[in-house]
């Protein structure tokens, strides 16, 4: 049985079952308020050391490497589920004695347990590193990355139509002309011999269209680019994990 010289050892140390695993860490360890002997040791066997199971000292030992009780995780784990407040009541004791087997004396025991801090110092439990997990999930970071979509070219060719247009044009026709013998012209008309033979003729004249073709500009075309600005959705999966607990917890955020 442990004493009172090792109280200060037991809380925060780390508690094996009688197979060698680890159960969880020591907690607030109970007097008897006669004798003064550590009597009672909570143990933080919940996720996150956040439940807590009552385990007797009565056959327990202190080693280097933690504190060693003759029960399973799984026999302290189903403990009687009692509120760690600084006292047990008798009921409590009587409970704790019958689930664990262990030989309970009516006349002898005190029925009063309470913890260290009660008679000598307050004791802080201490959860170590080793009992947390961190969790941690995928985040998608979505962004753009430009890459070649396609080419775009500028050729020029040369088409050829066909174009009428109508043009105005003159040309001359011989006209017969007659006139009347007047005292105007009687001296021209008889200026000739009586009877000749003679000819005139005159030089006809008539316009012709002609084409000539001019080059001239018209417009000036380039390529370009422009920005068009659209939305797209992108679906992914991204991992997140999660933690599932049994038992009386209670979730405590500390953030």
């Amino acid at each position: 049985m442990l004493d009172e010289s090792q109280i200060a050892q037991i809380s925060g140390t780390t508690v094996y079952g009688s197979d060698g695993s680890k159960i969880g860490k020591a907690g607030e360890v109970y007097l008897d308020d006669q004798t003064g002997r550590p009597e009672w040791v909570t143990v933080n066997t919940g996720l996150f050391g956040t439940s807590e199971s009552f385990v007797p000292l009565s056959d327990a030992s202190l080693s280097g490497d933690g504190l060693s009780v003759p029960y399973d995780k799984d026999t302290v784990k189903n403990a009687p589920n009692l509120a760690s407040d600084g006292h047990l009541s008798p009921d409590d004791e009587r409970n704790l004695y019958t689930y664990y087997n262990v030989g309970y004396d009516e006349g002898a025991a005190s029925g009063s347990y309470d913890t260290v801090g009660t008679t000598t110092e307050t004791t802080t439990t201490t959860r170590g590193d080793d009992d947390a997990m961190t969790l941690s999930q995928e985040r998608m970071e979505v962004g753009t990355q430009s890459r070649e979509a396609g080419r775009a070219r500028l050729r020029k060719y040369v088409d050829t139509e066909n174009v009428t247009q109508t043009v105005p044009v003159t040309k001359e026709r011989a006209v017969l002309e007659r006139e009347p013998i007047t005292d105007a012209n009687v001296g021209d008309a008889s200026s000739g011999p009586d009877f000749t033979e003679s000819e005139a003729e005159v030089v006809l004249h008539e316009e012709r269209p002609v084409t000539e073709k001019v080059v001239e500009p018209v417009e000036r075309v380039r390529l370009g680019t422009e920005q068009v600005q659209t939305e797209e959705t992108v679906t992914g999966e991204v991992r997140k994990e999660r933690v599932e607990v049994d038992g009386d917890v209670s979730d405590t955020d500390r953030s």
